[in-house]
């Protein structure tokens, strides 16, 4: 089928399309995070070839203080950016080079270290030096939000909670920056400063004026302190001095200005704030006490029920108060795929009108080119939380995603592909709200900018299986997302037959179809070899057939029972499949047949589904049984890994997006027994389970058997969260949801496997 309607970017190729680097090395107390540890480039070169894949003009990169010389200049290690910064010249991609990402230096300084300012810039001298040639630098990045995390909200080292230790971070981090400059051109003198920080904008009740006018001022002092503009009539001068600047190092900046040469500006679905002075209406964690005064503070998009136009106006703001060149320097968003799409393409887009109005808007930076792990706690923790984007490293090797297909298509400027661009992300979204919405003026969507995701036919997916687990599932989670989608019923199309499954694509023009159906009765496939096979073996290859005929991706599912258990070591995708029952051999016959009809098929294997929607499922069903001190048996000798359903198709649904094929493992990773996964339920939900019934899978009456190991690890990516973290947001949703008795009881025989 002939994709119409190709999204086109507002494009104008001088936009420039930059990469970026997550590379913070945060210190809390006396542990540093590092990033660039966790995301494996430390030790991968060849990951600079794969950023130049991406059609990136320049890219944010880290030669970080703390990794190169944290012994002094005298015992620096330069041969790791020896190794990348001449690879990324030789492939076309200028380095922009950082020295500090919300760093605070080597152990022996810190922020608030008088001495700071000079050491940073012995080593920005000797970077210079080393790189002569180099001539984008970012000495510190963002030294406002630096400033404030670790000054004001004590989150990373000095872990300072007052307005003084604030504004000394932030005129050291300035100093510094001023310093380092000095030092860079006195060997370059061509050398260039971007200078970035969060863009960000406060909103609130008139109640909330007064802060709000604050934080909006405030948004701007480390580009104004570094232009110059700090003087006797800056509406922040009293403050400054209140909080123990003096007159005389305010006015030092006028006299060593360090006027950036491009502002960047970082903006993510966090930036944007409202205040709120009735504190009852939110979550108590948006409540915070400000000098004494409790309020609410929320993101934009969670609050107001009329979106901020976005980015746009922000850079328009920008280029009216300095007339300066601006890049954006960070765009990601923590999201599912089609959103972090649809977050890049409406900020390239807006950078695009704000410069064909007249605003010298240069790039637009992709953030972060590897993910980034634990955003989510500030990089406080090591919780293993992570984001991908444009690759993900979860991997043995970096795996583009689509993001990075997105990014090649901006920088050449050819049509927009993915069909999911059709859709506003969850920020613009009736379902976004955290709290009962508020009705302003303050702030009115650009429904030009949204307009730009439109095409006239909206794309959907089909999705067998209306009355089973999964695919009750995916209609759930393809509405929250926003995937337009059709759940079809066995009348609506019969996967069995061509002719009928050649008509439904006929009528809803997908551009993927997702096989969540089949035959699911385990036991019974043993006597009904027919309807097995029928159901889980040419259905699937009928479908995958169409697809390939019409060119629409197609998805579907398959199982761990196509393994014998003869291991002792969970499976990866290249082990042979060897059946020990009808039901694993309709499941290992699919896989072969549909992947040699269509290899750009994507096949999931998975596992002893429970999730929240379904009250027939083995978690529970044994819940409920052992809350209220019924006898609940199960077997203590099969060894499976359970997946939590919402894990499942969200990250099915991501590898669709992603264009990805061929067989993957999806499990939430950990190798138990029916038994333990009871007592582990139990557990997380305080339920006693002293009335479990542990038996061998031999007393249990089974009639197919089944393997005592099956258990999924992945040679591709371990993609799905921790058992005990899907766990404790499964008991989360059963008490946000409520479950119909009636609810999706398609495959409420297969948990007993």
């Amino acid at each position: 089928m002939k994709i119409d309607n190709k999204i086109q970017p507002v494009t104008a190729p001088e936009l420039a399309l930059w990469g970026g680097l997550e590379c913070t090395v945060n210190r809390v107390g006396d542990s540093y995070f590092s990033q660039m540890d966790r995301n494996g480039h430390a030790e991968r070169v060849e990951d600079i070839e794969r950023f130049a894949s991406l059609g990136i003009k320049a890219i944010r990169y880290p030669v970080l203080w703390e990794r190169t010389a944290p012994n002094g200049i005298e015992q620096a290690d330069w041969s790791w950016s020896d190794a990348r910064l001449p690879a990324l010249q030789r492939l076309g991609v200028t380095p922009i080079v950082g020295l500090i990402h919300h760093g605070s230096g080597p152990e022996h300084t810190s922020l608030v270290d008088p001495a700071f300012p000079e050491k940073l810039a012995e080593y920005a001298g000797a970077v210079a030096r080393r790189y002569p040639w180099v001539a984008y630098y970012t000495p510190v990045n963002e030294p406002l939000t630096t400033a404030r995390f670790s000054g004001l909200a004590g989150v990373w080292y000095p872990h300072g909670r007052s307005h003084t230790i604030f504004v000394r971070a932030l005129l050291n981090q300035c100093q510094a920056t001023v310093l380092s400059m000095r030092a860079i051109r006195a060997v370059n003198p061509d050398a260039q400063l971007v200078q970035t920080d969060d863009l960000s904008k406060t909103y609130g009740t008139p109640e909330m004026a007064s802060l709000a006018n604050f934080f909006n001022e405030r948004r701007w002092l480390a580009w104004d302190v570094l232009c110059g503009k700090v003087d006797p009539e800056h509406k922040l001068w009293t403050y400054l001095l209140e909080s123990g600047a003096t007159p005389e190092e305010l006015l030092w900046f006028r006299e060593n200005t360090c006027t950036p040469d491009i502002i960047g500006v970082n903006y993510y679905a966090t930036s944007e704030r409202w205040l709120d002075h009735r504190t009852e209406r939110y979550p108590k964690d948006r409540v915070h006490d400000y000098d004494g005064c409790v309020h609410a503070d929320i993101e934009t998009p969670r609050a107001l029920a009329t979106p901020t136009p976005g980015i746009g106006p922000l850079l328009q703001e920008t280029w009216d108060r300095y007339g300066l060149p601006i890049a954006v320097t960070e765009a990601h968003i923590d999201a599912n795929r089609e959103d972090q799409l649809r977050w890049l393409l409406e900020i390239w887009n807006a950078a695009q009108k704000t410069k064909a109005g007249g605003a010298d808007i240069r790039a637009v930076t992709v953030w972060s080119l590897l993910g980034s792990y634990d955003w989510n706690c500030l990089v406080t923790e090591c919780r293993g939380y992570y984001e991908p984007g444009p690759f993900d490293v979860r991997g043995p090797t970096p795996r583009p995603t689509a993001v990075a297909n997105l990014m090649r298509e901006l920088a050449s400027g050819r049509p927009l592909s993915n069909p999911v661009l059709q859709g506003e992300g969850w920020w613009r979204r009736p379902g976004r709200f955290l709290c009962k919405p508020v009705a302003t003026r303050t702030a009115v969507a650009d429904i030009a900018v949204r307009s730009q995701f439109k095409s006239h036919h909206v794309q959907p997916i089909l999705i067998t299986g209306a009355t089973g687990t999964l695919g009750s599932a995916f209609a759930r989670i393809c509405e929250k997302r926003n995937l337009a989608h059709h759940v079809l019923t066995r009348q609506e199309m019969d996967i069995t037959d061509p002719a009928s499954v050649e008509a439904a694509i006929q009528r809803f023009k997908p551009w993927a179809i997702i096989n969540a159906g089949g035959y699911v009765r385990v036991d019974e496939a043993e006597i009904d070899v027919e309807g097995c096979m029928n159901g889980n073996t040419h259905g699937p290859t009928v479908l995958a057939l169409a697809c390939i005929r019409h060119a629409l991706r197609f998805m579907t599912f398959s199982s761990d029972l196509v393994f014998d258990g003869g291991k002792d070591t969970p499976y990866v995708e290249s082990d042979t499949v060897a059946p020990l029952g009808v039901y694993g051999r309709s499941k290992a016959d699919s896989e072969r047949r549909v992947l040699e009809a269509d290899p750009q098929a994507l096949v999931i294997r998975s596992s002893s589904f429970f999730g929240p929607w379904d009250k027939h499922n083995f978690v529970t069903q044994a819940l409920a049984a052992l809350k209220t001190g019924q006898p609940f048996t199960a077997s203590n000798d099969l060894v499976v890994t359970p997946t939590y359903v919402p894990d499942l198709v969200n990250v099915s649904l991501d590898l669709l997006i992603d264009r990805e094929r061929g067989v993957w493992h999806l499990s939430n990773g950990e190798a138990v027994t029916w038994a333990e996964l009871a007592r582990k339920a139990c557990e997380v939900a305080g339920v006693d389970p002293r009335a479990l019934e542990e038996r061998p899978a031999a007393e249990l009456g089974y009639v197919a058997v089944r393997p005592h190991y099956s258990a999924l690890g992945s040679e591709r990516g371990m993609l799905l969260p921790s058992l005990e973290d899907a766990l404790a947001r499964y008991l989360k949703a059963l008490e946000e949801h409520a479950v119909d008795d009636g609810e999706m009881v398609g495959e409420a025989a297969h948990y007993g496997r």
